[in-house]
């Protein structure tokens, strides 16, 4: 996401006329837009979507939106959230920043302020992504903003998957990720693939960044546990 380019928004509000409303004006300014009616629709969408803002009520049927927040940071998604509630005593405000969200807007609201307050938030995401540092190891160099990998100064050319699943190794690495755990991570929380889903993501991965993909030196395999990346 940059300033010429629209954001990824998703909507979770159960309200039918505020979510297209909202959608409408989104739209409007140049957005991508998804919407979801309940918790459990929200946080499958979040998790798949992996948007740039969630617009999130409070107040929603299957999963309350105060457990779909939860779910997001356990699960380490850093999405920036706007909580959008007719909760508006102290409390409910206190506890939803101190779980997570990155702001707080109460019904009913201003809709200028709304989407003003919209785009701080946006505007923060772009610079934060923009400045994450270069990830370097070994002849390969990961610009996480812009979505770029070099090999050997070469551009590689990887999926959108693929790169996601570079990401989440690299950005930790020797840490040793589950398949479930990357499954989760890059395909989402219900997605329903199977080990093999991720041994053939690891596999491409390799030929494109390996010199001896069957003797890889940095994307590691530990033998029923899951893959690690070795600098």
């Amino acid at each position: 996401m940059s300033d010429d380019h629209p954001a990824t928004i998703l909507i979770v509000e159960d309200d039918g006329a505020l979510r297209e409303g909202l959608a409408l004006n989104f739209r409007h300014r140049g957005h991508e837009v998804h919407t979801a009616a309940c918790g459990e629709t929200g946080l499958t969408a979040a998790f798949n979507l992996r948007p740039d803002l969630i617009v999130l009520d409070l107040m929603l049927p299957v999963i309350d939106g105060m457990q779909v927040l939860e779910e997001l940071r356990n699960r380490k998604v850093d999405t920036p959230v706007l909580i959008l509630s007719a909760r508006d005593a102290l409390t409910d405000k206190v506890q939803g920043l101190s779980q997570g969200a990155d702001d707080y807007v109460t019904k009913p609201f201003e809709l200028p302020e709304l989407l003003a307050r919209a785009e701080v938030m946006l505007r923060r995401r772009r610079q934060e992504q923009a400045h994450e540092p270069e990830i370097h190891f070994g002849e390969i160099i990961i610009q996480p903003g812009p979505h770029k990998v070099t090999r050997q100064g070469k551009p590689v050319a990887l999926t959108a998957r693929e790169f996601e699943l570079l990401l989440l190794l690299a950005r930790r690495p020797e840490q040793v990720f589950s398949r479930d755990e990357i499954l989760n991570q890059v395909w989402g929380w219900d997605y329903e693939g199977t080990p093999r889903t991720v041994d053939n993501l690891i596999a491409k991965l390799r030929q494109k960044l390996e010199d001896d993909p069957a003797n890889p030196r940095h994307i590691q395999t530990l033998r029923g546990v899951g893959y690690k990346l070795t600098t």
